[in-house]
Formats: structure tokens, sequence, C-alpha cells
């Protein structure tokens, strides 16, 4: 099976949904680096077992892209937790794997990012055409030779990962398809939720 790579929080308004993470886990989220040419940049919290946290809007320091940011971000009115991402040592290979189980993931994408640091971050993730990936079921990426960003982030443990969606049957193979598992029930409306373990308490993530 495929372990978590990482949850991914959208937000149209990066800092205050920094500030608010901050203040719900009393850890403050570290600047991870810009997207150059799709106008976003992120901040990173681990959540433990080398897994992490990305919250990703809008870089006001990036001029709007020509076509979109990637994970709805223009779409939303607030933050949202809008998918999650595993890991994989071989992306072609997973994604092949996925097809033959009745489940295409979609053509694995080449993205770099550059740190604070001024290092540069490369890696190939699976998103569907227009890069609006959202949902219970989890994107493959694979880092390659590039350092895992979990490391030496500060924690905020997970406790639990789960969805809800109108047709939980229709969506747990393609779960299955990637490797993955999640726990899910039916509701009217489809959301994924994280429970992280903060300095005052469990806070959840939607």
């Amino acid at each position: 099976m495929s372990s978590l790579d990482h949850l991914v929080l959208a937000t149209p308004d990066l800092a205050a949904t920094v500030n608010e993470v901050a203040r719900l886990t009393g850890t403050r989220p570290v600047p991870g680096g810009v997207h150059q040419g799709l106008g976003t940049r992120n901040f990173l919290l681990g959540v433990g077992e080398g897994a992490y946290l990305e919250i990703i809007g809008p870089d006001p320091e990036q001029p709007s892209p020509d076509k979109w940011r990637p994970f709805g971000i223009d779409t939303l009115t607030e933050a949202r937790l809008v998918t999650w991402a595993v890991r994989t040592e071989d992306i072609d290979g997973a994604v092949a794997a996925s097809r033959a189980a009745g489940y295409d993931p979609g053509e694995p994408w080449e993205m770099t990012r550059r740190t604070p640091e001024g290092a540069d971050l490369a890696w190939r993730l699976t998103l569907d055409k227009e890069g609006r990936h959202r949902g219970p079921v989890p994107f493959l990426i694979d880092w390659g030779s590039t350092p895992h960003p979990a490391a030496d982030l500060p924690i905020v443990p997970l406790v639990s990962i789960e969805a809800v969606h109108p047709h939980p049957e229709r969506v747990e193979p393609h779960i299955e398809a990637v490797g993955a598992k999640l726990p899910m029930k039916a509701a009217n409306r489809g959301a994924l939720a994280a429970t992280l373990f903060g300095e005052a308490g469990l806070v959840v993530l939607i």
C-alpha cells in the first residue's frame, strides 16, 4: 500500500489561513516556497511519519497565471482541505497499476518549487488535465532524488483522515486502485477531514 505523503489545504488567502492554522494548532507553519508560473506559494507543517500538511494559496508577489492555479484555488471562497497525496517511488508503474485496476489517475506532471533558501525542488505528480485535482481520491507523487519536504518541519501529529461522499461505493475502488485506504461514510456532499493533535487538543481541518 502507498503511504500518505501530504494533505492539501487550499485557500484564497494564504496569510490568513497560515495564521489560523498556527492559532488552532499552537505551531506555526513554515514557508515552503514559490511555484513559479502557477501564481502560488505554500507553507508546510509536519504531521508525523514523514508526512506533512501543505497550505497553498495565491502568491501576491506573482502575477495571476494565464490559465489556472492548482487545486481549484481560484474558485474557493474559504480555506478547504481539498485532497491528499500518496507517495510512490515509481510513479509510472503506479499509474499503470491503477489503470489496470480500473482507475486512471492521469499522466504524471513535472513540477518544481523554489525554497526560501533558493534551492529548486522537483517532483512528479498526477493531476487532472487542468491541474484541479480535488476530492477524496488521492493523487500520486514521486519525489525522485529530491529531499523530502517533511524533513525538519515542526510537527503537529495527525490523528486521522477520513471522508464523506454521496456515493462511497463509487469512490472507494478508485482509492484502492492507487494503493491507498481511506475511511468513508455516506453524506449529502463530499468532504475530506483531517484531525490533528495540537497544543490545546484536537483540531479538525475540513
